[in-house]
């Protein structure tokens, strides 16, 4: 049973009840109202919940209990939504995953999590994930956890379970714990792997308090109700479409939209047909359905659009407001902790545009650590949406101050009213479209390409994802190298492809400290510098 990893925090104004007892409420509550929308796919809050209560009795006739881990990547499809629900019924601890994670990836996490069950479509994507889990998990199901595809293509490998299968009816209800096994809102409720500094993703735990308070807060800031109908584009194992996409429509009795690959267009149809309210997402979410509503002049349903998980440029947000028609303000936050600091749709827009809001609700607090003569240094915070600690209880200590204050990570300074701007990062990591990519973990990989001597991974300023992965390369003697050489290499390693250096400058030296430290920050700069002063 997987456990918080810190001392317990002063949880008396945390909500006690469980996260996944919303769906359940709003199934007696309005039964025949919409609750999911995905492609050709329509389930109202009645059939949700059927459908969460026959899986959630199929999880535990394979094993799934109090405590337990499953593993789930996969798109946004209802199924997703059934599988995170039934695995809250039953008080097991979902885990998702985003889809681009290969073999590299899931090795890693099956290993650290052990999960009793992993869940994947059988290909997506032009991808064979049922091959991928046969290659980490091999064929002996008596050690490994159990594998289910969704929507199978063809014939399933025989230790594989069809998804399909878990819906059919049988075994006793879900509601609830088994007797003896009472659930609490403390238990663990999110197992979520997030890539920063480390080469290796850190596994973030959450508890259903923690979850609780972050929704609530965010449907006060916003005065969500029953006519504000969610529109999901992010990945709804990220932290941004499990919040939002999967656990928040629920809590207001409201459906949801969900879009399985990123297009513009089809994102717009989506909002239109199903009148969309509100949406949270990353920078090229907002960048693309600007560009979108800016084609014609028809009016976007969307009266919301909090956008965060990478820089969001001050233009973006006022030209997005000005086409949109709707609250476009910046969000701030992280897996470990969902909205540090948000703007109100009733700010001004300066406030929304050029700073990232104020600490969201009463109970979040920001201060400055170390401030430099400009009053710019690390940002800590600390709240009751403050994740309970890391799996690996070994990355706690350098996470937290010594007084329990959450270190972001990143540089900030903190404006007259309370005004949080972030002005840069101290991670080492590249935030390409709201995802974070370890430069440590691709440099740790080509260092081992047998034409490479020395590399250093980079930001890229890009106009759509925000950034890009930029290698500064020094090859050994009498080699050549070029991109797509690297391509190749990290593909055969079976690496994410959005980590791949998208860019690549080959470069006789490295610039470094006296100690031998490359100094990122003159690579940044150059790749930063008009070509007139190359």
């Amino acid at each position: 049973m997987i456990r918080p990893t810190r001392p317990a925090v002063d949880r008396r104004d945390h909500p006690r009840h469980l996260i996944g007892e919303h769906l359940a409420a709003a199934a007696r509550t309005w039964p025949d109202d919409l609750a999911v929308v995905e492609g050709p796919h329509r389930l109202t809050y009645e059939e949700l919940d059927e459908r969460v209560e026959r899986v959630g009795r199929s999880l535990r006739a394979l094993g799934v209990g109090r405590g337990d881990v499953v593993t789930v990547e996969l798109p946004n499809w209802w199924e997703t939504s059934v599988v995170i629900h039934a695995v809250l019924r039953i008080g097991g601890v979902p885990n998702p995953v985003v889809p681009i994670y290969r073999d590299r990836e899931m090795s890693f996490i099956i290993a650290q999590a052990r999960p009793r069950v992993v869940v994947v479509p059988h290909r997506f994507r032009q991808y064979d994930y049922v091959a991928m889990l046969q290659r980490i998990v091999g064929v002996d199901g008596d050690d490994g956890p159990v594998v289910l595809a969704v929507r199978p293509e063809g014939e399933l490998p025989a230790d594989v379970v069809d998804f399909g299968s878990l819906l059919v009816e049988d075994g006793q209800d879900s509601h609830g714990a088994e007797p003896g096994d009472v659930c609490a809102a403390t238990d663990i409720a999110l197992l979520l792997y997030t890539s920063g500094t480390t080469a290796d993703p850190k596994g973030v735990l959450h508890d259903h308090s923690t979850l609780e308070h972050e929704n609530r807060s965010i449907i006060e800031l916003f005065s969500l109700d029953r006519g504000s109908g969610v529109f999901m584009g992010s990945p709804v194992t990220h932290i941004t479409g499990f919040l939002y996409g999967v656990l928040l429509p629920p809590m207001l009795g409201v459906p949801v939209a969900l879009l399985d690959i990123w297009d513009a267009a089809r994102a717009r149809e989506l909002i239109d047909a199903e009148a969309c309210r509100f949406t949270v997402g990353a920078t090229p979410f907002l960048q693309g359905l600007t560009d979108e509503y800016s084609r014609d002049a028809g009016p976007c349903p969307l009266s919301a659009f909090a956008c965060g998980g990478a820089d969001v440029p001050p233009d973006l947000v006022r030209r997005s407001r000005a086409v949109l028609h709707a609250a476009v303000v910046r969000v701030y936050g992280s897996s470990e902790f969902p909205t540090v600091t948000c703007s109100s749709p009733d700010d001004d827009e300066h406030l929304a545009a050029d700073t990232d809001g104020r600490p969201i609700g009463a109970a979040v607090e920001c201060r400055i650590d170390r401030p430099d003569e400009r009053g710019v240094g690390e940002l800590v915070a600390r709240g009751p949406e403050l994740f309970l600690g890391y799996l690996d209880a070994s990355l706690n200590d350098d996470a937290f101050t010594d007084d329990g204050w959450f270190r972001t990570g990143d540089l900030a300074s903190i404006d007259h009213d309370g005004a949080v701007t972030i002005r840069g990062r101290s991670k080492d990591i590249i935030v390409r479209g709201g995802e974070n990519i370890s430069a440590k973990e691709v440099e740790d990989l080509l260092y081992t390409h047998p034409s490479i001597r020395e590399v250093a991974i980079v930001a890229m300023p890009d106009p759509v994802m925000v950034e890009r992965a930029c290698a500064f390369v020094v090859t050994e003697p009498a080699t050549t190298l070029q991109l797509d050489d690297i391509v190749a290499f990290l593909d055969g390693h079976r690496l994410a492809r959005q980590k791949f250096p998208e860019h690549l400058v080959l470069v006789d030296e490295l610039p470094k400290t006296p100690s031998g430290k490359v100094q990122k920050f003159i690579l940044r700069d150059r790749l930063t510098r008009p070509a007139s002063q190359e």
